[in-house]
């Protein structure tokens, strides 16, 4: 093993024989080994930000939503608090809350905007969610019930024109009965403080009231929409709520986040596992480009090849010598990419506010995307795979030319020197 190593070294920095054609092959060698650095660089740098960009989604879709929740097949879960004593008995269940959940109209001068109404208890919501660390102003225990007060969300409040101390009026799907027409149900709230969770979704289409105020404008008695569930384990929640479905009756059933949510999350893995798809066929391509450098190189080196079978080489260690020659080509590729993905990855919370500067523009603006900063999640896993992936591609690459190389005939090759 030495013999073929320490050749296969030699001729990576080594100078070529052909003085008019080495530079072109030293030029097709540094391509090939930019190629491969670019393709691995590329492929860290988008993965990590796959999994920021998930990661990211997953804590503020939960730091508004919940892990899991009962809720009642006709909307109305009476005895909700017989639910929630039933829940907490299992280890994996740290809280409960109830919530009402329904749909309404708010309206403020000239503007108008639809919204989705929670009714909450202050108290209890921040044991399932994360609303506190999302306030802008004011805070959850400012609702009390019966001053009808409403939080909103940052982009709903600035597309009303309200701030905090202002008053809207609410309109309520559920209509009043009168001799004359259904008219609908319409109460003014007092806005006490405005909340921003970092998801267009949610900050310009929910808004939070007291559930006693919910309860009574919706008419529900003491009835509520659902009980929400905070979880000592994230992604135990389909499991969870699976058995826990089994303890309950018929007419109720447990949902999770998994479910409620599924589509983003999909949708994420989903065009990671493209993106590494594409990104590992550019790799690829630059891997390969190994194949041409090595078959100039073989060529070029056809006499000294030559002599060493002439001293004893045999074709396995002549193979040996080309395969170790294009495998040091492609770890230097790996070494610069990985450096220059890792330097990326975990420094581009820095770089793309400056780029955004640099180039004033904003590239994922909130109106269109649900996050609007470029996260990023380095995980060491991804980078030992990618870092497999790409030095296979370069073995593959360096067996043809290095079996040509095995195959010459010193006879022929060393006929004219």
């Amino acid at each position: 093993m030495n013999f073929p190593l320490l050749v296969g070294l030699r001729y990576v920095r080594a100078k070529r024989r052909n003085a008019s054609g080495g530079g072109f092959i030293s030029f097709i060698s540094f391509a090939s080994m930019a190629g491969i650095a670019l393709g691995v660089m590329a492929l860290i740098v988008v993965l990590s930000v796959m999994n920021g960009f998930q990661e990211e989604l997953r804590n503020r879709i939960l730091g508004v939503a919940s892990h899991a929740q009962i809720v009642a097949f006709d909307g109305d879960l009476k005895d909700w608090s017989a639910y929630a004593a039933l829940a907490k008995k299992r280890p994996d269940v740290l809280a409960a809350a109830p919530f009402v959940q329904q749909q309404a109209m708010f309206s403020m001068d000239q503007s108008v905007r639809g919204s989705v109404i929670r009714g909450i208890d202050p108290a209890l919501e921040n044991t399932v969610a994360d609303f506190s660390s999302f306030m802008k102003s004011g805070q959850l225990s400012d609702l009390a019930p019966g001053e009808f007060g409403v939080i909103l969300g940052k982009e709903l409040a600035g597309a009303l024109g309200v701030r905090q101390g202002d008053k809207v009026t609410l309109i309520a799907p559920q209509g009043l009965v009168t001799p004359a027409a259904v008219l609908p149900r319409v109460k003014q709230f007092r806005v006490v403080g405005i909340f921003e969770a970092g998801m267009f979704e949610y900050d310009s289409g929910l808004a939070l009231i007291h559930i006693r105020d919910a309860q009574v404008l919706y008419q529900m008695g003491d009835a509520v929409s659902g009980v929400r569930l905070k979880l000592t384990e994230l992604f135990q929640a389909r499991r969870v709520a699976g058995e826990l479905s089994q303890q309950l009756p018929p007419e109720v059933y447990v949902s999770d986040w998994t479910q409620s949510h599924a589509n983003f999350f999909r949708a994420v893995q989903m065009e990671k596992t493209v993106m590494f798809i594409i990104l590992s066929l550019i790799v690829a391509v630059a891997a390969f480009n190994i194949v041409s450098a090595l078959v100039m190189a073989v060529q070029d080196k056809k006499a000294d090849v030559a002599i060493l079978r002439t001293l004893g080489a045999s074709p396995g260690s002549v193979m040996l010598i080309f395969v170790i020659q294009g495998a040091m080509m492609g770890l230097i590729g790996l070494g610069v990419g990985v450096l220059g993905g890792v330097t990326v990855a975990l420094n581009i919370s820095s770089i793309v506010p400056w780029l955004e500067r640099t180039l004033n523009t904003q590239f994922l603006a909130k109106d269109v995307y649900y996050i609007s900063d470029l996260p990023s999640q380095l995980l060491w896993g991804d980078v030992i795979g990618v870092l497999g992936i790409a030095f296979v591609l370069t073995l593959v690459a360096t067996l043809y030319p290095s079996w040509r190389a095995s195959r010459i005939n010193p006879a022929e090759a060393l006929r004219y020197e």
